[in-house]
């Protein structure tokens, strides 16, 4: 077994505290992160549209808006 110097182990010390301090990467996990919010705020989107309640009050709006009153 190797004995490691103070040199080399402070060389190496280094390099991982600037390998975690560094923000490389950081925004494409904030892009993943926003865009699995997107997903899920459109799968309720989806879930709540699907509803009948929902789809009669849709309707009603159009054809008044369509109606003019």
């Amino acid at each position: 077994m190797e004995r490691v110097t103070s040199g080399a182990f402070r060389s190496a010390l280094a390099r991982v505290r600037r390998r975690l301090a560094s923000d490389r990467g950081a925004a494409t996990a904030e892009y993943a992160i926003t865009i699995l919010a997107a997903v899920g705020f459109a799968g309720v989107l989806v879930a709540l549209l699907k509803g009948d309640e929902v789809k009669a009050i849709l309707s009603e709006l159009v054809h008044r808006a369509l109606a003019g009153g």
